[in-house]
């Protein structure tokens, strides 16, 4: 069985972003405009990530989620590239690079903008 890292459904591009910390350019990811009911998971490993009741528009050109399904899904790093310092979110299973995380989300809810690379994302319909 491959293991994440040399899974031979992953793409080029998908491999760049999830184990070399990448990102797709802004609005071109598949899941950018997605509003389908279900739950979005880890591409590499199919841990679960983001339920599509959290998905919200933050015309940021990433899909953006304002929780995780379960804290223990996700690991969240600091990530110092490029002159400045986010939190980097990381799946907990296979050590994948999903995006970042940042606090201007939501304030009704918890105020958090998971910021999420499409490509990392495999959407499974309810």
């Amino acid at each position: 069985m491959p293991t994440p890292h040399n899974n031979p459904d992953l793409t080029d591009e998908q491999r760049r972003i999830l184990y070399e910390g990448g990102t797709e350019p802004p609005f071109s990811g598949q899941y950018v405009d997605h509003h389908e009911e279900g739950m979005y998971a880890c591409v590499a490993c199919g841990t679960e990530l983001f339920a599509s009741d959290t998905k919200f528009e933050s015309h940021s050109g990433w899909p953006s989620f304002y929780d995780v399904i379960s804290k223990g899904n996700v690991e969240l790093k600091t990530d110092t590239s490029h002159d400045m310092t986010r939190t980097e979110v990381v799946c907990a299973t296979c050590g994948g690079h999903l995006g970042h995380v940042f606090d201007d989300g939501p304030r009704d809810k918890t105020g958090l903008r998971y910021c999420i690379n499409s490509a990392c994302l495999d959407f499974k319909k309810k």
